[in-house]
């Protein structure tokens, strides 16, 4: 379901009031592939409710260029909102999630094996919160980019 910051905020903050770990992540999920599909499912596993932060298409331009998007925010909210283990999707215009997160506090915050500890935006809110911050396993080669560079010839396992 693709939520508004003040309906998920109250729902968050229900799912809390209930005890549910809320999880949350964030991405640009341009072109989703398996990289993607295994890393969200785990993030699922972490907690009761995964929120998905996803990256407006102004914000993608200003992180990856004028040539991105190749899928608009609507379609990649929508794709993201038909996995059954993602339970929120919010369209933010920053350029990282860090005002998101910060109304949002969630109890984890989940980041693909290709970043540090350093390097995950919003991982001092969460942990100055009681939070945890997970390193999830990066699945090696698969990734947007390289999807387009390779332009269609397809990925192959390492």
């Amino acid at each position: 379901m693709i939520f508004k910051i003040k309906t998920l905020i109250e729902k968050v903050e229900r799912l809390k009031s209930d005890k549910n770990k809320i999880v949350f992540t964030n991405g640009c999920f341009d072109i989703l592939h398996r990289g993607h599909f295994d890393y969200l499912h785990q993030s699922k596993n972490l907690g009761n409710f995964l929120i998905v932060g996803l990256n407006s298409d102004h914000s993608v331009r200003s992180l990856k260029g004028n040539n991105r998007p190749i899928n608009n925010q609507i379609i990649r909210a929508e794709n993201l909102s038909k996995l059954d283990y993602i339970d929120a999707v919010i369209i933010f215009n920053e350029e990282t999630p860090e005002k998101l997160i910060n109304l949002l506090l969630p109890d984890i915050l989940t980041k693909g094996g290709d970043y540090k500890i350093n390097q995950i935006i919003g991982a001092e809110i969460v942990t100055n919160n009681g939070g945890k911050v997970k390193i999830l396993p990066h699945i090696k080669g698969y990734s947007t980019t390289a999807i387009i560079n390779n332009q269609g010839k397809g990925l192959t396992e390492e």
